[in-house]
Parts: C-alpha cells; sequence; structure tokens
C-alpha cells in the first residue's frame, strides 16, 4: 500500500512539473493561468495529506543587511499515508537543510516556491510528528504595502531602522516555510524574532518573553493561542513606545496595547481614543472580541494597514478618513484603519476562506461592517447614506468570485459591492432583528474555522428561510447588477409593470416604491408583471433603490 501511494503521489507532481498548461483547465474569459499557480492554489495529495496543529517560528532579523535567518519547525498530523509533502517558501530563500523529528536529514526538491519534501520512512495516517526547516536569505521587498507582499525596509523620523512585511495575497512563505493554504491553518503558533537592541520586535499575540541573546541583541518570544492563517503572521521591528488600556465587557477585560513611533505618542493616545466605541459596536453586531486570550494590538506602520490578527498594522498618520480624506463619502469622521482593519478580526480572521477566490467573505463583510459602526455610532439613516455612498466605488468589471485552485482572488469590487449585496439582502428580509441574528450567528457558527461561500451561502438561506441563490449568484458570480425595467401603465389606481433584467434566469428580487408608511415591497421577477399602488400617485412615487443595489431603466 504505501508504495502504491507514493507512486500515485509522484504521479501527481510529473504532472504538474511537466504540464505547464494544466492549470489553463480553469481559464476563462480569455485568463490563463501557469504551473506555479497551480502548484499554489490547488490542493493537492501533497497537502491534503497532512493537517498542520502548530508552527515554531525563530528567526533572526538582521535589519543591517535586510536579510532573515532560522528555521520553522511544522507540527502536524497525518490524515492519510504519505511519502511525499508539500510546503512553500520563497525561491528567494535558500533552505539550507530540513530534518525529522529525530533531527535525520530529509531528501527535497524545490519547483520554483513549492517544495517537495520525502519522508525517510512512510508517514501513517494518524500519526502525529514534525520538520524543522532551516533556512535564510533575502525576502522579498514589497514596492508598494500592503497591495504587494514582501518587507519593508526603511527608517523613521528619528533616523531608526524600521521594518515589517504584510503578504496577503502574495503569501506568507514569501519570508516564513508553511503550507500557504488558507484552508489549513495551525490550531497555535509561537513567533519568536531576535533584533538588534535597543530594537523590538512587535508580533501576534501575548509577549511571553524577552531573551538577551549574544552580540548584543533580543530575542522577542510572542504566542499566539487561536487558530491564525499565515498572511496574518507579521514582525514589526524598530523602536517603539508602548501604551496600554482595557476594554471592559460584562465582568471581562480585554487587554488593549499600542505600539507607536515616540514621536507619535499624543497623537495615537487621541487618535485610539476610537478603538474602545468601535469594539462596542461590533460587540453587538458580530459577537465579542474573538481573540481575547490574545489581547487587541494596534502598531504602527511604515505602510497604509493590514489586518494582521491581534496585532493590525496601523499606517493612517493618525488622521480620520483615508490617510486625510474622507472616505464615507458623507463626511462623518472616523479613521478608516482603525475601523476596517479591525473588522476583519472577525471577517478575515475569526473566519477565514479556504480558498483566496471567496475573500469576498472578508472584504465584503469587512466593509459591511464599516456601514454598521456608522449606524451603531449615527443611526440607521446615516448607516443608509453610508452604504449607498459605497456605490461610486464599484467598477462591476468582473465576478467578486475569482477562480479556485490557482490562487486567484475575485474582482475589488468585493469591497464596495460585497457591502452592498449584504445590504440588499437586509433590506430583502425587511426583519432586522432577523438579519443581526444571521450576521451573529455566521460567528457563532464558524469561529476560527476555515469556510467556502457556499457555506456562508447556505448559512444565511436556510436561516432566513428564503432561497437566496439567486441573488448570491447575480452579485457574486457576475459582472453585471441587475436592471429594473419599469413603466407606468395607469395613474388611476397607479400601476407600475416592471421586470428584472439579469444574467440568472430566476432572479426574484423584492422592490420597495413610495416612502414612509405608503411603502410597499413589490415581488419582482424576470417576468413582466404588473402592481397596482394604492395610495402611492405620480407626486410620491419613487423606487427605492437606496434599500438594495441595481439599476433602473424607464421605458416609454
Amino acid at each position: 500500500m504505501g508504495k502504491s501511494i507514493l507512486k500515485s503521489s509522484f504521479f501527481c507532481i510529473i504532472i504538474l512539473m511537466h504540464y505547464p498548461t494544466f492549470a489553463q483547465l480553469f481559464s476563462k474569459n480569455n485568463e490563463k493561468f501557469t504551473h506555479a499557480d497551480s502548484l499554489r492554489g490547488m490542493l493537492t495529495p501533497q497537502r491534503t495529506c497532512y493537517d498542520v496543529t502548530y508552527y515554531d517560528l525563530n528567526l533572526d532579523i538582521d535589519v543591517e543587511n535586510q536579510s532573515i535567518s532560522g528555521y520553522n519547525r511544522i507540527f502536524f498530523d497525518a490524515v492519510s499515508d504519505f511519502n511525499v509533502m508539500q510546503i512553500d517558501l520563497s525561491s528567494q530563500l535558500n533552505i539550507a537543510y530540513i530534518v525529522d523529528r529525530e533531527n535525520n536529514s530529509l531528501r527535497f526538491k524545490r519547483d520554483g516556491n513549492a517544495v517537495f519534501i520525502t519522508m525517510n520512512t512512510q508517514i501513517n495516517n494518524g500519526e502525529r510528528t514534525f520538520i524543522s526547516v532551516h533556512y535564510s536569505g533575502k525576502p522579498p521587498v514589497g514596492k508598494l504595502l500592503p497591495w504587494d507582499g514582501g518587507f519593508k525596509w526603511t527608517k523613521d523620523d528619528d533616523d531608526r531602522p524600521w521594518a515589517a512585511v504584510a503578504c496577503q495575497g502574495t503569501g506568507a512563505s514569501l519570508w516564513w516555510p508553511c503550507k500557504e493554504h488558507q484552508s489549513d491553518e495551525p490550531d497555535s503558533m509561537a513567533i519568536n524574532i531576535t533584533v538588534p537592541a535597543p530594537l523590538m520586535d512587535v508580533s501576534n499575540g501575548r509577549l511571553r518573553a524577552v531573551n538577551d541573546v549574544s552580540n548584543g541583541k533580543k530575542q522577542y518570544c510572542w504566542f499566539v493561542s487561536y487558530p491564525i492563517n499565515n498572511y496574518n503572521v507579521t514582525v514589526n521591528v524598530g523602536m517603539f513606545t508602548h501604551f496600554s488600556d482595557v476594554y471592559v465587557s460584562g465582568k471581562d477585560t480585554l487587554a488593549l496595547d499600542y505600539y507607536v513611533k515616540p514621536y507619535n505618542l499624543e497623537k495615537a493616545k487621541k487618535q485610539f481614543e476610537q478603538v474602545k466605541p468601535m469594539l462596542h459596536c461590533f460587540e453587538n453586531f458580530f459577537g465579542r472580541y474573538p481573540f481575547w486570550r490574545d489581547g487587541y494590538k494596534l502598531v504602527e506602520t511604515p505602510y497604509l494597514g493590514m489586518e494582521h490578527q491581534s496585532c493590525i498594522a496601523y499606517g493612517n498618520k493618525y488622521k480620520n478618513g483615508y490617510l486625510g480624506m474622507d472616505f464615507s463619502g458623507i463626511g462623518v469622521e472616523f479613521d478608516y484603519i482603525i475601523i476596517h482593519e479591525t473588522a476583519h478580526e472577525w471577517w478575515g480572521n475569526s473566519i477565514t476562506t479556504k480558498d483566496i477566490a471567496d475573500m469576498w467573505v472578508h472584504e465584503g463583510f469587512g466593509s459591511y461592517a464599516e456601514v454598521l459602526y456608522v449606524e451603531c455610532l449615527y443611526g440607521k439613516q446615516r448607516g443608509n447614506d453610508y452604504v449607498n455612498a459605497q456605490k461610486k466605488k464599484v467598477s462591476n468589471d468582473k465576478p467578486i468570485i475569482g477562480h479556485y485552485n490557482v490562487n486567484e482572488e475575485g474582482s475589488g469590487d468585493m469591497y464596495p459591492k460585497g457591502s452592498l449585496m449584504l445590504h440588499t439582502i437586509r433590506n430583502y428580509m425587511h426583519n432586522d432583528s432577523l438579519w443581526f441574528s444571521i450576521i451573529k450567528g455566521l460567528q457563532q457558527k464558524f469561529a476560527y474555522k476555515t469556510v467556502t461561500t457556499q457555506q456562508i451561502e447556505n448559512y444565511i438561506s436556510e436561516n432566513s428561510k428564503i432561497d437566496l441563490s439567486p441573488i448570491f449568484n447575480q452579485y457574486l458570480r457576475q459582472a453585471a447588477i441587475p436592471v429594473l425595467e419599469y413603466k407606468i401603465t395607469g395613474t388611476n389606481p397607479l400601476t407600475l409593470k416592471c421586470r428584472w433584467k439579469a444574467d440568472e434566469k430566476n432572479f426574484n428580487l423584492p422592490v420597495w416604491v413610495g416612502s414612509g408608511a405608503l411603502m410597499q415591497q413589490l415581488k419582482v421577477t424576470t417576468g413582466w408583471t404588473n402592481f397596482e399602488l394604492k395610495g402611492i400617485n405620480m407626486e410620491n412615487f419613487s423606487i427605492r433603490d437606496d434599500l438594495g443595489y441595481f439599476a433602473t431603466e424607464k421605458e416609454d
């Protein structure tokens, strides 16, 4: 049996290595994907054969030479018999050696950023073990963090070294060896970072120890006690001033820790006052902060921001909006980076999609969380104004779900369009109590898990008792938004004839017309239907397109 498994494993590797057009099976709309895309995005037998349980990352960061060196111990449970496993590490980094738990050397072969490791003996289903990957080199440098992945090596305003990393999309394997697929998260993780004194490192989780090491260096030992997705793991190296606070929820307190540049301390104390009311709003809508044991941190970074779990990167220069610009579209003043990136602690970090093609779950709900934050602080109408302002940011250029198994995200419309879709579904239900129970229920059902979009869609449909699949299909899997075609066919009473023009043949979104006590919901389908609008005349007739995301087209 072991030999047959080994043979089939190598067969899959050979197919991927010698047929670079293999990934193109997933192409459509003239998009082409590469062999490397398949190695990165596909769950091959060399990946599904094991489940990561724990990472023990130990790294020395050489700020002067902009290089790193160290090792990562990867603990895992075998979920099938295997001899060959795949991990991932940037080809720019050199692997010195890989050993098993008995410290025996393991053979490995690189295929770009993929590393195929041959075990000395068969690993049997159910076996728990680990490997240790020792490596070094100059990691990729990001040109425009956080939109491209890599390290940023710079100096702060005091001319002190300042280094940080962001890698969403590009992948954590650009700087540390791991199983680079969002479907597999460790149960916990140690992050031990050595830096030259007097610099310090700020990473995810709780700081357990600061150790003196040789050559005037210090090791900062952080521990993450929850599952964490790979791209959330981070380092922040520099001179920081630390101050703290607590958020009180019931009889419990959440530690709030802030690491900022010394010259920005007073600005930070003022700006970060937004954190506690934000946490109160999000706790009300989504449930309590999901990483309570690890605490909540904001750390100042030399790039705009990133949702690193329990260690949010903050680079908005202590300004409201987006670097001081009105990001709300309605004149509401709040720090976009604090609010949006913290929302990801629930949407993206606690609930993580298995494939980045489904990243709308992270970004759509993250953007919708902004809407709810505005509603919480300023009322429902202001929240409605905010979500409608997001319409100006939608391109409708391509679907917001990407192609699966090739590490491809969908359209950037996933931010505003995903939010607008959720707003549309809320008003379809016309039952806020039910809607918010579903939103909070998602967090309870899928906390600390990896999910597919189908699981999210099914949960909302099942708990609302509405088949929302045509709605999800239209907004997530089609580029265009639905168009309400209508005409007035009578005036006494006012008669509206309308239908949906949509890619989904069973599209059936209700439409609200009128206002106030006269507002009526019409059950519109893709077939022409006449509706008599009681109490509504031409003077007070309106189609409430602020309660959904769609276009209108009047026919003569």
